[in-house]
C-alpha cells in the first residue's frame, strides 16, 4: 500500500478524532438523567457511574502491553466494538444491575481507547517526515476533540427537544444515534487507519502485565520523595471528586429548577456546547493570569474561583442562575487544566514524566468514582444543592496545596533505574 503523507496522516487523524469524540458530546446530558427515567435513585445513578472510573483505574497500564503485542489499529477495533456494546446495553437498560454494566463496558472502552490514536498519528507523521511538526496537529487534534464534543451536545439537545420517536423515549433517542455514529467510528477505523506493526503476541501482554505492580510502585515512589508532587497528586484527587459536582449533579439540579427532565435534557445540549466554549476561552486566558501571579498562585486562585462558581450554580435560583453558575465553573475548568498540567510538567524530566502523569491520572478516576457515590448518596439525603456545596469545599481545599514549596531546587531526574520500569504502563 502506497505510504501516506503528512497531510493525509493529519486529515486522516482529525477526522477520526472527531468520529470518535461526537457520539460522546451526544450521551453527556443523558448519562444521568436517563437512569433517573428508568427508575433508579440519585445514589444508585451515582453508583453505576462509579464503576467506569475503578474500571479504568484498574486497566489504565495494563492496556499498554495489548497496544505493543497487537498495534494500535486492532486495539481500537477492539475499544470500538466494546464502546458500540456498552451503548447498546445502555440503550435499554431499567435495571441497577444493567446499567452497572453499560458502565464497565465504558470503562474498558476507555482504558483501551486512551492513547493509540494519538500515538499512531505521531509515528505514522514521523515515518512519513522524521521533522513533522507533530505538534500543531495534536493540538489540532485537541481542537477537533473539543468541536467533537460541543456539536454532539448541541445535536443531542435538538433531538431531545423534538420529543419521542414511537415508543422510544425523548432521552433514548440521543443514545440510539450515538450507537450509530460509534459504529460508523469503528468502520473509519477499520478503512482509514493503516499500521506496519508486527504483532507480537500475549507474550508482550504478558510482560505489560508483570510490569503493572512495579509501574505503580515507582509511580508512588514519586510522591513520596517530593512534596510538591505529592501536593499536585492530591489537588488532582480533591480536584476530580469535585467535579461529580458540574458532571453528574448539574443536569439533576437543573431538571428540579425547571420540574422538567427533559426539559433540561433539551436543554443541556447547547448549554454543554457553550460550556466547551468557556472552557476554551478560559484557558486562553491563562498565560495573561500567569504572567501576572506566577504558575502556582494562579492554580490557588482558579481552584477558589472554581469552588465558589459551583456553589453558585448550587445555589442560584431559576435556569438563568444555574446555568449561569455552569458557565462560569467551565470557564474556571479550562483554565485550570493547563495550569496544572504545566505544574506537573515542571516536577520530572525523562522518564518519570510519563510515570508522572500515569499516576496523576490513576488518582483522578477513583477520586471521581469516590466523588459520584458519595456526592450521589448526600444529594438524594440532603438535597442536590447541598452535595454541590459540599463538593465545591472538597475541591476549593485543594487551593493551597498549589503554593508548596519544594525542599530542594532540582526536578525529580530520570537517573534512577526503576524509571525505565514505567514505560510498560503507556499506551
Amino acid at each position: 500500500m502506497m505510504a501516506l503523507s503528512v497531510r493525509q496522516v493529519r486529515f486522516r487523524f482529525l477526522l477520526l478524532v472527531t468520529l470518535r469524540w461526537f457520539p460522546v458530546g451526544l450521551t453527556i446530558p443523558m448519562l444521568v438523567l436517563l437512569p433517573l427515567e428508568r427508575g433508579l435513585t440519585i445514589a444508585q445513578a451515582g453508583t453505576v457511574a462509579a464503576v467506569q472510573g475503578f474500571t479504568v483505574l484498574v486497566l489504565e497500564l495494563p492496556t499498554g502491553g495489548f497496544a505493543d503485542a497487537f498495534g494500535r489499529r486492532p486495539l481500537l477495533l477492539i475499544a470500538g466494538v466494546v464502546n458500540v456494546a456498552a451503548l447498546a446495553v445502555m440503550s435499554v437498560a431499567d435495571t441497577f444491575a444493567l446499567f452497572a454494566l453499560a458502565w464497565l463496558l465504558q470503562g474498558v472502552f476507555r482504558a483501551l481507547d486512551s492513547g493509540p490514536l494519538d500515538s499512531w498519528f505521531v509515528d505514522e507523521s514521523l515515518a512519513a517526515d522524521e521533522h513533522a511538526d507533530i505538534e500543531t496537529g495534536l493540538s489540532h487534534g485537541s481542537v477537533a476533540l473539543s468541536l467533537g464534543i460541543a456539536g454532539g451536545a448541541l445535536v443531542s439537545g435538538g433531538l431531545v427537544w423534538l420529543g419521542p420517536v414511537g415508543r422510544v423515549s425523548a432521552l433514548t433517542v440521543p443514545m440510539l444515534v450515538a450507537l450509530g455514529l460509534s459504529l460508523v467510528s469503528t468502520l473509519a477505523v477499520a478503512l482509514l487507519m493503516h499500521e506496519a506493526r508486527p504483532a507480537r503476541g500475549w507474550a508482550a501482554v504478558a510482560a505489560s502485565l508483570r510490569g503493572v505492580p512495579v509501574a505503580i510502585g515507582s509511580a508512588l515512589g514519586l510522591a513520596r520523595r517530593s512534596r510538591v508532587v505529592f501536593a499536585l497528586i492530591m489537588v488532582e484527587l480533591l480536584w476530580s471528586f469535585g467535579m461529580v459536582t458540574f458532571e453528574k449533579l448539574m443536569p439533576i439540579r437543573l431538571s428540579e429548577v425547571l420540574a422538567d427532565k427533559d426539559g433540561a435534557a433539551a436543554l443541556m445540549g447547547p448549554v454543554s456546547s457553550v460550556g466547551w466554549a468557556a472552557s476554551a476561552a478560559g484557558a486562553a486566558l491563562v498565560p495573561l493570569l500567569i504572567r501576572r501571579v506566577g504558575a502556582p498562585w494562579a492554580g490557588f486562585t482558579l481552584r477558589i474561583v472554581q469552588g465558589l462558581t459551583i456553589v453558585a450554580m448550587g445555589l442560584l435560583a431559576g435556569p438563568a442562575g444555574v446555568i449561569t453558575g455552569f458557565l462560569l465553573t467551565y470557564a474556571a475548568h479550562g483554565a485550570a487544566n493547563p495550569v496544572h498540567a504545566g505544574l506537573l510538567h515542571r516536577q520530572a524530566e525523562g522518564e518519570y514524566r510519563t510515570s508522572l502523569l500515569s499516576l496523576n491520572s490513576m488518582v483522578g478516576q477513583p477520586g471521581f468514582a469516590i466523588g459520584a457515590i458519595v456526592l450521589t448518596a448526600f444529594a438524594q439525603s440532603a438535597g442536590v444543592s447541598a452535595a454541590m456545596v459540599a463538593g465545591a469545599v472538597v475541591l476549593a481545599v485543594a487551593a493551597p496545596l498549589y503554593l508548596v514549596k519544594p525542599k530542594f531546587r532540582e526536578p525529580i531526574d530520570a537517573g534512577t533505574p526503576s524509571a525505565s520500569a514505567l514505560t510498560p504502563g503507556g499506551t
